[in-house]
């Protein structure tokens, strides 16, 4: 039986080494490259022959899983991908669906190993979270949080003032304000930047889109 050829693209050594280990010991996989940077896969693959991408999101030196896997799906459209993350911005997901990303997989919320994702990554379906985690924030957890608050946290995350969140949002700045306020009182943070540093640190938003 032809084994399915895996390229690993992760920049952090445990869960590489915990995928490569998946790979070496299956019947069905076989190890392609394995790789740190989202920058370099594209040239790899001018070189290797590979069916199956593992693909980190974010990562060190700043190159970004999603972008990079939407240039290889432009080019090589067979290539099956599946995005992996430790990170839980909830925009990630949405995006993978949009790129046409095969399957979506937590490091380390989900109960399925990255094997069986493969697995039927493989056999043609298509394999998303069906709920969002739910990870610390001060004093509640981010299920907590209005999807309106998000969207405000997200945008003020990426630096933008309330003036500039109104307009992105179609909202009134004193809704803005209010908004922020909330979500403050929530999480028990005392200005709007101890609330956005720890939304980032925690992984809740990264994206600065």
């Amino acid at each position: 039986m032809k084994k399915t050829r895996v390229m690993i693209v992760d920049d952090q050594y445990v869960p590489r080494e915990l995928f490569r280990m998946y790979v070496e010991y299956s019947e069905r996989y076989e190890l392609a490259v394995v790789i740190s940077s989202a920058a370099f896969a594209l040239a790899y693959l001018l070189d290797e022959n590979v069916d199956l991408i593992i693909m980190d999101i974010l990562m060190n030196d700043g190159s970004n899983g999603l972008d990079v896997a939407y240039r290889i799906k432009q080019t090589y459209p067979k290539i099956k991908i599946i995005a992996v993350t430790s990170m839980f911005e909830e925009s990630w997901v949405k995006k993978a669906k949009k790129i046409g990303i095969d399957s979506f997989w937590y490091k380390e919320a989900e109960k399925e190993t990255i094997l069986s994702i493969m697995d039927q990554t493989m056999e043609g379906k298509h394999v998303y979270p069906t709920y969002k985690p739910k990870i610390k924030l001060g004093y509640i957890d981010s299920g907590k949080l209005t999807e309106r608050e998000m969207e405000v946290l997200r945008a003020m995350t990426a630096g933008a003032t309330n003036t500039q969140i109104a307009l992105k949002l179609n909202m009134k700045e004193n809704t803005v304000k209010t908004h922020i306020k909330h979500m403050m009182e929530k999480t028990g943070c005392e200005n709007r930047t101890q609330l956005a540093i720890r939304a980032r640190v925690a992984g809740i938003v990264v994206d600065k889109e």
